[in-house]
């Protein structure tokens, strides 16, 4: 099957709403998403974009009516945990290299649905390095190891080089999306995602 990925930054509500409807996804199609985690913040900087906080800023009506999609798009998908984060925008470096750590470990998968609930269901400020121990541990994570190895530097250069190859490729903000070649951006297009995963499969 076509390789199907998942570009990530925990620090974007959109990824996580993404991340919420991915496993219908893979439930309807077969495929396996490949979670790769980027830092968002490098990603901008290398495309010279910004957050939509920022873009938004001073423009009447248009931050209403991404407001108004969200709730639709909760809606459709039956989404009940999910919460704006009132510490909005989270430094996610730690986390990110975090998941990068978690990757070569066995929980990874635990680890990102961990790290998802306690930023965007339970609107804790994951850039605080306690606030960051305690939810790990909260979550029956090894805190300890997690903690030490986001300082390894082969983790360090892992999360920069996954950055730098995902805007290679085309990527400039989170949730992106990878079928193959073919390159999606936003949990709006997660439709079209799934017809291009089948049209692969055909």
């Amino acid at each position: 099957m076509t390789k199907l990925e998942f570009h990530f930054d925990f620090g974007s509500p959109n990824a996580y709403l993404a991340h919420l409807v991915i496993p219908a996804i893979e439930t309807r199609t077969g495929a396996k998403f490949e979670y790769v985690p980027v830092l968002l913040g490098g990603v901008f900087k290398a495309t010279n974009n910004v957050s939509p906080a920022i873009s938004l800023q001073g423009i009447m009506n248009k931050g209403e009516y991404q407001g108004i999609e969200t709730r639709r798009f909760l809606k459709k998908h039956a989404i009940s945990n999910y919460a704006s984060n009132p510490h909005f925008p989270v430094n996610t470096l730690q986390i990110m290299r975090g998941a990068v750590f978690a990757q070569r470990e066995e929980f990874f998968e635990e680890y990102v649905n961990a790290v998802y609930r306690h930023m965007w269901a339970e609107q804790k400020k994951m850039d605080d390095p306690e606030v960051i121990k305690s939810a790990l541990q909260e979550s029956d994570l090894p805190a300890d190891r997690i903690l030490a190895g986001i300082q390894d530097p082969e983790v360090k250069q892992a999360l920069i080089r996954n950055t730098e190859d995902s805007v290679a490729r085309g990527t400039f903000g989170s949730p992106t999306f990878y079928v193959g070649d073919e390159i999606f951006f936003g949990k709006d297009r997660l439709h079209d995602v799934e017809v291009e995963i089948e049209a692969q499969k055909a």
